[in-house]
């Protein structure tokens, strides 16, 4: 069966849009385990009395509590807003998916799978 030009393009963009949204999967995963890092430090933190460090590229430096969880809140705090951020364009993405899948399908007589 050939394709028209124009369904050619909305299966490359489909495509495109699946590696895209899987990029952002990806991302998500990797801030919620920095997300958990964070979590075990903190919790590691309260439970500290003795000196503490910190890393800094491939130093151990010596810091103090609150400075460490100031440091660690921040983190948390911009991890969390990334997570938001990446959410919503991973909802855009799927929106986008979904509409793109029912033209193609449309065009297509609804013989091919959606994937």
């Amino acid at each position: 069966m050939q394709m028209s030009k124009e369904l050619e393009q909305q299966v490359a963009e489909f495509q495109n849009l699946q590696n895209q949204l899987q990029i952002i999967l990806t991302q998500k995963q990797q801030v919620k385990l920095q997300l958990d890092e964070i979590g075990v430090a903190l919790d590691e933190l309260q439970k500290a009395s003795g000196a503490i460090f910190k890393v800094a590229g491939s130093l151990l430096l010596a810091s103090n509590k609150d400075d460490a969880q100031k440091d660690l809140d921040e983190r948390k705090e911009t991890l969390t807003v990334r997570t938001t951020v990446l959410t919503k364009q991973e909802e855009k993405l799927r929106n986008k998916l979904i509409e793109l899948r029912d033209k193609i399908q449309k065009a297509t007589g609804g013989v091919e799978g959606a994937g």
